[in-house]
């Protein structure tokens, strides 16, 4: 979904999280949903971020990016864990959790921000709450049992997930190529069904292994975005 507005994303009710108990129909739906169909790319530059924009003067530790993108990327799927079991069981921390969840997003775009500019860091926030939100639509989808609605809302996620790969491309075409970003978002919104429909089917065992998975993943797509930002800008890292 390609946002036009900087409104903030809809809050979920905290009634919403309470009344989505998991049943076996909702993950059974959606397991069987049909994936999104492939839509055109973005522009090769995101409206928001300034190529032209140099990067600030002062040093920075290679190993204080790789700490700090591997922080934020494990605390993004953490997070994102614990808001879709607090979702599935109706617990009253789901509010508190989305809250913190959506804080996440501010803080990886916040990472970016010395090094793309501050617009482009409030850009990739902005998607990636789209990206939070979206996942949130999938599951009332198929809590409903609402077929079109589920494959609507799985289309909109998937797309917002090729939005996020191709803004940062646009970003660093060099070394985070289209390609490769949006491989690695698809694989992370895969594995983050996968993860859902376990736990919303009461498999706890399978959801917990789903999430070792997710894991090893987010952490080595947090190395390869480390990697690129420190050979886009060496100077920076002495």
């Amino acid at each position: 979904m390609k946002p036009t507005t900087t409104s903030h994303p809809r809050r979920i009710a905290p009634s919403a999280g309470r009344r989505l108990m998991a049943t076996a129909g909702a993950a059974a739906a959606l397991a069987l949903a049909a994936p999104a169909a492939a839509q055109a790319h973005a522009n090769a530059m995101p409206p928001h971020h300034d190529a032209t924009r140099p990067a600030a003067a002062h040093p920075t530790s290679r190993a204080a990016l790789h700490d700090r993108m591997r922080a934020l990327w494990e605390q993004h799927v953490a997070w994102t864990r614990l808001a879709i079991v607090a979702f599935a069981a109706g617990a009253p921390d789901l509010p508190a959790t989305e809250a913190r969840l959506l804080r996440n997003q501010r803080d990886i775009g916040d990472a970016i921000a010395p090094f793309y500019g501050r617009a482009a860091g409030r850009a990739l926030t902005k998607l990636l709450e789209e990206h939070i939100m979206g996942a949130v639509a999938v599951l009332q989808a198929a809590k409903a049992g609402d077929a079109p609605a589920l494959a609507s809302a799985k289309a909109a996620w998937y797309a917002n997930g090729r939005e996020v790969a191709d803004f940062l491309s646009a970003a660093n075409p060099r070394h985070w190529p289209r390609a490769e970003m949006r491989s690695m978002m698809r694989t992370h919104l895969d594995q983050t069904l996968t993860e859902a429909v376990h736990e919303l089917s009461g498999r706890y065992a399978a959801s917990v292994r789903t999430y070792d998975a997710i894991e090893r993943h987010i952490l080595a797509m947090a190395d390869e975005l480390s990697r690129g930002i420190v050979r886009q800008f060496p100077k920076r890292f002495g």
